[in-house]
């Protein structure tokens, strides 16, 4: 179950540090189907047990890797560098992720993939962060990515590219002359997954529930900048305490 605590705050200063979305917002319960998401290629959806509701299922007795992925759903899709930034957040509960009965722990990682830039015979380019971990006996745990600027050419901190092979390291690498834009500009598939690009894994076992896969507009701007002058001080202060009660 997910507990929020809510507080009750003046009209004015709700207004004054509301988040403005980019465009359209939308979320996935599993309530309706599975809109397009699948778990390695299969979309078993349970009725009950979710964050509320229904939610996805799975469990696999030996895999390397769980793929959460998409490359139907538009919402998800398409020209990230025109939506501006945006939010990704994606609810998760793991029952069990063992290898030979003990248990282990996984990075999870969202990818965005755009397969017209694939080159070098792999299939696809891509642009990837961490967000999180997964493991046993993981009650529902809301995971969250941001893209703060989708038109940056260069690869913000804590994101990595995979499409190309850095000759030293042999690490994935973007493509000679492939931006981070580039990649957001035309993703035809969005992935959640265990497999961080460049690692190798053994098998473990898995079962695990996914609920409320979203999307929407993030604020690049400071919330407790009330007065807008760039700068959280004193006059922010005041418009606190002039519209509380």
């Amino acid at each position: 179950m997910k507990i929020i605590t809510r507080l009750a705050v003046p009209a004015t200063l709700l207004a004054a540090t509301a988040i403005a979305a980019a465009g359209d917002s939308t979320l996935v319960t599993f309530d309706d189907g599975n809109e397009g998401w699948t778990i390695q290629n299969a979309a078993t959806i349970l009725e009950t047990g979710g964050n509320p509701g229904a939610h996805l299922d799975h469990y696999q007795f030996e895999t390397f890797g769980i793929n959460i992925a998409n490359t139907t759903t538009p919402a998800f899709l398409g020209n990230y560098v025109e939506r501006g930034p945006v939010e990704l957040t994606i609810d998760v509960t793991v029952d069990e992720m063992n290898f030979f009965g003990s248990p282990v722990l996984r990075s999870l990682v969202v990818e965005f993939r755009n397969s017209s830039l694939a080159q070098g015979g792999l299939p696809y380019v891509s642009v990837w962060t961490e967000i999180g971990l997964l493991q046993s006996n993981m009650p529902w745990t809301t995971f969250t990515a941001t893209i703060e600027d989708p038109s940056a050419t260069d690869l913000p901190a804590g994101w990595g590219g995979y499409g190309a092979e850095d000759p030293k390291t042999f690490e994935p690498i973007l493509p000679e002359g492939v931006s981070f834009a580039d990649v957001l500009s035309n993703v035809d598939e969005i992935v959640f997954t265990t497999f961080v690009p460049g690692f190798f894994y053994g098998p473990m076992e898995v079962g695990l529930g996914v609920d409320n896969v979203g999307i929407a507009g993030a604020s690049t701007s400071c919330p407790a900048d009330l007065d807008g002058s760039g700068t959280v001080d004193g006059g922010d202060l005041g418009q606190l305490l002039g519209a509380w009660g």
